[in-house]
């Protein structure tokens, strides 16, 4: 670890940059395309050792007939900061299809630099048939239409597959729909169609898929059904218009088409957000009768076992959106509506009542979201409620969540640097498990990283995977920030991240969720829709 924290940041944000990319190739080039760092499996795909690439040209990886619009592709990265996942072929013998991303780099002091990762497409297709997308990349996409005033967004299919998926289905299934697909969940599958051509015929899917559901001989009662979602802003602000389509695409990946007629999708955006305002009222009168209360699960120090602090995990009043609704139903549906500054100040004034208990230098961390940080007024009002309350306002930690995507870093930066200046510490939550948070690690600075649990889990099962966690230490430690892990849920976690450089823990193995112990040293609260045993 102390070897790592000497490296220079930006070697670890290229590391932790690709990481992120799950890539089998790795690959740094400056602005005229000449590679000077390379990594991964060049050897299996293209019979040579990395270090043999370097200094030849960026665009010769690629295969041919690609490798025009690959070289645009990078041209355009110094403007656009970035290049969105795309299928490429490498230029090895098979012409392998790739999913292709990057980032472009420049760090004060350095010259710009253009990173590139390669890995494979997430779904088998046959020679030359389009890949799949990841759920992300199609959402990003989706999002991207939306953002366009004026412009047609076009429709979103949707697909969902009752019954076993076999592999054979689920390639014919990106097959027959296009080079915008993604599976979002077990079955479940959005498609776009590309800018300018006809959206895709749902119907025509759904009748071949569910040909070929007879041809290998389903159990009876499975099926394909499919319906169309369209991208339409009309009425709609771009940022109603972009969380309504998150909603959206959450609600059918957990529910599928039935819950996505529940919550008034049947009409488009437009529909779904009339729907939502109808129910507002619910969600500003749960709110305002705090009809939802915090339990609290420890933290605790993976070297010592020691308590460093408790998260309050929300919990709204059973069946307050109806049966099966959760925290996180809760939780989202205040964001659809624009009543997330109201939910966090909320727990926070909650929270700043319990610290009134402490003594010492116990804390309270209450979250806030990406919409929270980056608005003017719930800075105001937050300042105004640490004023009023300045004894334990002084005990009170802040987490940065992800939920929502932060459009205005700059006034992010704001609020952060503020609650900083007041001694208050901050923490980027969920680190890993949005494409955002490479760029908030590099926007703000923190004093706590938490990593997402999945890359945890992960850990537990790969080198590889370990050695992505490993990168991101390294990356929270060069930028003065101490790492918590989540979903540790035994001592062979614990000890694992250990081993990793991880400080602190949450999950099972340290307590589950509950009553505030009397005298806790040190409590965390946090408006959040997890499950209990991740925190």
């Amino acid at each position: 670890m102390n070897a790592s924290a000497r490296r220079p940041l930006g070697e670890r944000e290229r590391f932790v940059a690709f990481a992120f990319a799950s890539a089998d190739l790795l690959v740094e080039a400056d602005l005229d395309g000449r590679i000077g760092f390379t990594a991964g499996a060049f050897r299996l795909r293209f019979g040579a050792a990395p270090e043999s690439f370097i200094g030849q040209d960026l665009a010769g990886l690629i295969a041919g007939p690609d490798r025009g619009s690959f070289a645009a592709a990078l041209a355009l990265m110094p403007e656009r900061g970035r290049l969105s996942p795309t299928v490429l072929r490498l230029a090895n013998p098979e012409q392998t299809p790739f999913v292709v991303s990057g980032l472009h780099l420049a760090l004060p002091g350095e010259p710009a630099r253009l990173c590139v990762s390669m890995g494979p497409v997430p779904i088998a297709l046959d020679s030359g048939a389009p890949a799949a997308l990841s759920p992300a990349a199609l959402l990003r996409e989706a999002e991207g239409r939306l953002r366009k005033p004026g412009q047609a967004g076009g429709q979103l299919g949707l697909i969902e597959v009752t019954g076993p998926l076999s592999p054979e289905l689920r390639a014919a299934l990106t097959r027959q729909a296009g080079d915008l697909a993604a599976e979002l969940s077990p079955g479940r599958f959005g498609v776009l169609s590309a800018q300018g051509e006809q959206a895709p015929d749902i119907a025509a899917v759904t009748a071949r898929l569910e040909a070929m559901l007879t041809q290998h001989g389903h159990a009876a009662g499975a099926g394909v059904s499919g319906e169309m979602l369209a991208l339409d802003a009309h009425g709609l602000s771009p940022v109603q218009a972009v969380r309504a389509l998150r909603h959206g695409l959450a609600t059918f990946t957990r529910a599928g088409s039935a819950g996505l007629q529940e919550e008034g999708f049947g009409e488009g955006l437009s529909g779904f957000v009339q729907h939502m305002t109808q129910r507002a009222g619910t969600i500003r009168r749960a709110i305002a009768q705090r009809r939802f209360h915090l339990e609290y699960q420890p933290i605790k120090g993976l070297a010592d076992g020691a308590l460093h602090h408790y998260e309050a995990l929300l919990r709204p009043e059973k069946g307050l959106l109806g049966e099966g609704s959760g925290p996180q139903d809760f939780v989202n549906l205040a964001e659809t509506v624009g009543l997330t500054e109201e939910l966090d100040l909320a727990v926070a004034e909650m929270a700043l009542g319990a610290a009134k208990g402490l003594v010492g230098a116990q804390r309270i961390a209450v979250n806030a979201s990406g919409l929270s940080m980056q608005s003017a007024s719930f800075r105001k009002a937050l300042f105004a409620l640490l004023e009023a309350n300045a004894h334990a306002g002084q005990r009170l930690m802040v987490e940065l969540t992800e939920s929502a995507e932060i459009e205005d870093e700059a006034a992010a930066a704001t609020t952060i640097e503020a609650l900083r200046e007041r001694g208050i510490p901050v923490c980027l939550d969920d680190f890993g498990a949005g494409a955002a948070a490479f760029r908030y690690l590099k926007a703000f600075r923190v004093d706590y990283v938490k990593v997402d649990g999945s890359f945890v889990e992960a850990a537990m099962r790969s080198e590889r995977d370990r050695s992505f966690v490993a990168a991101m230490v390294d990356l929270s430690v060069a930028v003065g920030a101490k790492v918590v892990a989540e979903r540790i849920e035994t001592a062979e976690y614990a000890q694992t991240m250990q081993d990793l450089g991880v400080h602190l823990g949450q999950g099972w193995h340290f307590g589950r969720p509950g009553p505030l112990p009397k005298a806790a040293p040190v409590v965390a609260a946090r408006r959040t829709g997890k499950q209990e045993s991740w925190g």
